[in-house]
């Protein structure tokens, strides 16, 4: 598995013979450019998670004709998308790397916001001979079994540190790749990363892939 940190929650992830974008928010520069995706995957309609600006996304669906865009359903009920809906408990295929949808729902920002749509994505395992990498949107509801790669929010208005930290926990995975960081500083994103790395699962190993490029995940 490549997994390349593109901004934020933007991921673009090599598995199983499958190019995958998961995420393409307002914060991430570049990636209406990437080319040979064999799907897109939204997990919610927020946009940093989704640039609603006219013409990037039309430009990576225009570049990448044959690629398949999935969604959770309340975002793929815009039609201006052009997305499959992917509901939680939803299991497919895109290429040989299979990919499950769960949760359902975001996480509470504030009690006078009203909540939308969320679906955690597992990309990888069933014997696809990948990792298991979880991407969870905006939410911690969901804590699935087997996570081998965690993409771990590192902070937002919704989450604080310790719930941060407890999630990691339960999720348990080997490698903890942190993403949702466009909200903080560098010098707070520093002190998030150490904490992270200090109170994260015993053997887990933070691997910051911002600005690394394309990297193998993990060295299991």
């Amino acid at each position: 598995m490549r997994i390349t940190h593109l901004g934020h929650s933007t991921l673009l992830v090599e598995a199983g013979g499958a190019r995958v974008l998961l995420d393409p928010g307002a914060f991430t520069p570049g990636w209406e450019d990437v080319r040979d995706l064999d799907a897109v995957v939204v997990t919610h309609a927020h946009p940093d998670h989704l640039d609603p600006a006219e013409g990037r996304f039309e430009a990576l669906r225009d570049g990448n004709p044959r690629a398949r865009v999935l969604a959770e359903p309340q975002t793929a009920a815009d039609e201006r998308w052009g997305a499959e809906p992917l509901p939680a408990g939803t299991t497919t295929r895109v290429a040989g790397l299979p990919l499950r949808a769960v949760g359902g729902q975001h996480a509470v920002i504030h009690e006078d916001i009203p909540l939308v749509g969320n679906v955690g994505v597992l990309l990888g395992g069933e014997g696809s001979g990948e990792p298991v990498l979880f991407h969870p949107g905006d939410a911690y509801g969901a804590v699935p079994d087997g996570v081998e790669v965690l993409a771990a929010p590192l902070t937002a208005p919704w989450t604080s540190l310790k719930e941060t930290v407890a999630f990691v926990r339960a999720v348990s995975p080997r490698v903890v790749v942190p993403i949702h960081d466009a909200v903080v500083s560098a010098a707070g994103r520093g002190i998030y990363l150490a904490q992270l790395d200090a109170l994260g699962p015993d053997g887990a190993r933070v691997l910051d892939l911002a600005g690394a490029g394309p990297t193998e995940v993990p060295a299991l």
